[in-house]
């Protein structure tokens, strides 16, 4: 087990983040080009349509799982953190807005 600052555990969650947007969207007809077309070879074959794949739809899925887990387990580590952490906030922080409550002396920090 490893031990890193917040912060790094927020960029690794970010970074994750966009890794699974990234993965999410491939779909089977994204991973395959067309890799020959040809039309009218003989006459009883009108169109010869070949599709290559770029990769296999396990490999996404193997990358997308791993990446969603390790998200999952970094966001984990995040909120427990939020839960047992505590701050030091100016007496006003918490505070609710009200008309005339903002005076001179408590603008500055």
């Amino acid at each position: 087990m490893a031990t890193i600052r917040l912060a790094e555990a927020l960029l690794r969650r970010k970074e994750l983040q966009q890794k699974v947007e990234q993965l999410r969207p491939l779909s089977e007809e994204s991973m395959f080009k067309v890799g020959v077309n040809r039309k009218k070879v003989t006459d009883d074959i009108d169109e010869i349509v070949t599709k290559v794949p770029l990769v296999s739809i396990t490999e996404i899925t193997k990358a997308y799982d791993w990446h969603a887990r390790q998200l999952r387990l970094v966001d984990a580590v995040i909120q427990q953190t939020n839960w047992e952490t505590a701050v030091d906030v100016n007496d006003t922080v918490m505070d609710d807005y009200s008309a005339g409550d903002i005076e001179d002396d408590r603008l500055s920090l």
